[in-house]
């Protein structure tokens, strides 16, 4: 069992089961990353605790950020080494004020200096796309379908940052749209380990495969994907 789902009552495993949830989803032959918000706002500075990296950004994981970013850099290169589309996203800084914010907190202020700056570990190559966004999903009235429709993709692999938050709204909206979509657990943290587990598993249940890196690696490797 992996660790997230230990958290889990297993009365509540085994009913959604028996309803016919969590069933496991197939790989189709254009597959593209998005890689959600996976930016410094959202990480804190390295070497920070929680509530130091919080104080630097509000918004900030801190350690839970680092100890994941490894992994998403691996899942990154899988992806670059098939030449498969790599989407980041981040905030769009100068539509919020109109907008208003992705969620309902009114705490931080305005964003600091470097907020939107992406780590060195996972920072996109050059004709990578970043796509800013003012809400969670990285769908909510942007160009993404589009792009997917432009690029063939039958597939999204989401990863990133906070699970419970927008790495979860683009999923949903992501499996809304028509795509099949999986959600890689290992490769994605929030500031709240029980709001992780919570959600990787009804993820898991209604909109999304939720798999580790090494199953999307595995699965990567099928005859249809590397022909691509």
């Amino acid at each position: 069992m992996k660790k997230w789902m230990e958290q889990i009552p297993e009365a509540e495993q085994r009913i959604l089961a028996k309803a016919g949830f969590k069933g496991d989803l197939t790989l189709g032959a254009h597959a593209a990353l998005i890689v959600v918000d996976v930016t410094m706002g959202f990480c804190g500075s390295k070497g920070l605790t929680l509530d130091e990296a919080i104080k630097e950004f509000n918004t900030a994981c801190g350690p839970m950020s680092w100890e994941t970013m490894p992994r998403i850099a691996q899942l990154i290169g899988l992806f670059r080494a098939q030449n498969m589309p790599v989407i980041y996203t981040n905030g769009d800084l100068n539509s919020t004020p109109y907008t208003g914010r992705a969620t309902k907190s009114k705490s931080g202020g305005g964003p600091r200096p470097g907020y939107n700056d992406f780590p060195a570990e996972i920072a996109p190559r050059e004709g990578e796309w970043v796509l800013p966004k003012t809400k969670a999903s990285g769908f909510f009235q942007t160009p993404m379908t589009s792009y997917l429709a432009r690029q063939h993709v039958d597939t999204v692999v989401v990863c990133g940052v906070s699970t419970s938050g927008c790495v979860r709204a683009t999923s949903v909206d992501a499996h809304s749209n028509g795509y099949t979509t999986f959600v890689v657990d290992d490769c994605c943290f929030d500031r709240s380990y029980f709001a992780h587990c919570a959600n990787l598993f009804d993820l898991n249940a209604k909109y999304a495969s939720v798999l580790s890196l090494d199953e999307i690696a595995a699965l990567m490797k099928a005859p249809a994907l590397a022909a691509q």
